[in-house]
């Protein structure tokens, strides 16, 4: 492996269940190769050839370039996965957002109170109220809804988008995009006591993400799914792998695409919890739907060795 196109090629075959959606044939510029050297050259490189958007291949590629400086040698072979190589620390941290349970469990996104009654009713640990409106009144109604109907119950109420009713209602947790963290007054939240969950789709949306200490993360869209249009392509079992390794001081959330026969292979990556919509809201006997995917994600978890949070980075 001479140059930088060898390397790249010898990383693709090695780690070719990184692949996600089409790989970019963006060779490497005259700046890219002043700027790395020979190996991570390649590594960027990879990245591009296996579909990685490109904030996403330059973290790996730093990310690689530290951990060989870590370890005194390149290796091809190990996918990077330590927080330190990626510039996080896993420390405690002076502001972060309060505390959530690190196995949310059953997590299902449900579109109005009474569906999360429904599912609260049934035993769903976790719960997301995802109500679309543009009448703020309704909005406020529904949200005060669905925080009455999980009182009594064991069931965590999120909240999606609308963080300042969620506040003045009293609900447990609020959960927000990307595109949110730009107008949310995230200290505000922080400061109200609302645990925050947030959505992230790579690597560079996770060290945004990490940086504000949130109670959990979600990631994906793992597989393909039809009911949100995307702008990332499913990330697949191996990058969420590599995700899990690297976040896993978070409480983690799996979502996109999830079916109950894929639940076992998604919970051996790591993650503490998987996000259901249509697997509950499109059952045509959703209770039931409900407490059989309860069931099967408390036996996962009982079985799930310990040894598949470690530290490992030969993806």
């Amino acid at each position: 492996m001479n140059t930088a196109h060898d390397i790249a090629q010898a990383l693709v075959q090695i780690h070719a269940g990184m692949l996600a959606g089409e790989p970019r044939h963006q060779d490497l510029s005259p700046q890219d190769l002043a700027a790395w050297d020979t190996p991570h050259a390649g590594v960027l490189l990879a990245c591009r050839w296996l579909g990685f958007l490109e904030a996403d291949a330059q973290c790996v590629a730093r990310a690689w370039q530290k951990q060989s400086q870590r370890t005194g040698h390149f290796s091809p072979i190990d996918w990077p996965c330590w927080p330190q190589d990626f510039g996080i620390d896993t420390g405690p941290r002076a502001k972060a957002f309060a505390p959530c349970p690190p196995a949310l469990g059953l997590y299902a996104v449900l579109p109005d109170a009474q569906w999360v009654g429904r599912m609260a009713q049934a035993g769903v640990k976790t719960l997301q109220l995802r109500f679309k409106s543009a009448d703020q009144d309704a909005i406020r109604l529904e949200v005060r809804r669905a925080i009455q109907s999980v009182q009594g119950t064991d069931s965590l109420l999120f909240i999606n988008d609308h963080w300042q009713i969620a506040i003045e209602e009293g609900a447990y947790g609020v959960h927000l995009g990307q595109e949110d963290m730009d107008d949310a007054p995230l200290e505000t939240i922080r400061q109200s006591g609302l645990r925050l969950g947030l959505s992230t789709h790579g690597y560079a949306e996770m060290l945004r993400a990490d940086a504000v200490s949130p109670s959990y993360l979600a990631l994906g869209a793992i597989f393909p799914t039809t009911l949100k249009q995307m702008q990332t392509a499913p990330q697949g079992l191996s990058r969420l792998q590599a995700y899990a390794r690297l976040m896993q001081h978070h409480a983690l959330v799996a979502i996109g695409g999830i079916d109950a026969p894929r639940f076992p292979e998604v919970f051996r990556t790591g993650v503490g919890a998987i996000a259901v919509v249509r697997a509950i809201t499109g059952a045509s006997h959703p209770e039931q739907a409900a407490q059989a995917l309860r069931d099967l994600v408390e036996n996962l978890q009982k079985s799930a060795s310990p040894s598949q949070n470690g530290p490992k980075t030969n993806l």
